[in-house]
């Protein structure tokens, strides 16, 4: 079994835990369309950690740098799945920071992985919203259409989702 695998499984279908059928009740109940998590803090629990990046895979500052730091996020990999977590660029080749129009092919192409592939969960930090500059109404509503059963979400972009 190699690393991946202890950590995520054999990516076959996961049979939810009693705290996740919890969590979803008190979603259903209260409304809540996502699960939140604190801004600034790393998951407790096996997930992908979704990043904004450069196209040019130099993590080294932000949530880049915790990805590649603790999530083996592979260096000159600036898009997609990278050990694990996963790359969303917001700058481009030469670290500058990419039109917001250039950036949402990238977060279509997230969203749909999260609706086709359900057993894998994403810790989605504030993409575009630290160093590429974006505001949270900016970035936040692009990723209304995540999957509600496998993303964790920025708390501080409740307001921008719900």
């Amino acid at each position: 079994m190699n690393g991946l695998e202890a950590m995520f499984g054999d990516g076959g279908y996961e049979e939810s835990t009693h705290e996740e059928q919890q969590e979803f009740a008190i979603r259903r109940v209260t409304g809540t369309k996502f699960k939140y998590h604190q801004d600034g803090t790393l998951p407790s629990y096996p997930c992908f950690f979704v990043f904004g990046s450069n196209l040019s895979g130099i993590h080294g500052a932000g949530a880049a740098k915790a990805a590649m730091d603790r999530f083996y996020a592979e260096r000159y990999v600036g898009f997609g799945f990278t050990g694990h977590s996963y790359a969303i660029p917001t700058k481009d080749y030469l670290i500058e920071t990419m039109p917001l129009e250039q950036i949402k092919p990238y977060i279509r192409q997230f969203v749909h992985i999260t609706q086709n592939q359900r057993y894998k969960k994403f810790f989605v930090t504030r993409v575009g919203c630290g160093l590429a500059g974006f505001k949270d109404e900016e970035i936040a509503p692009l990723f209304r259409g995540c999957s509600v059963d496998n993303v964790s979400m920025p708390d501080t972009w409740k307001e921008y989702l719900e």
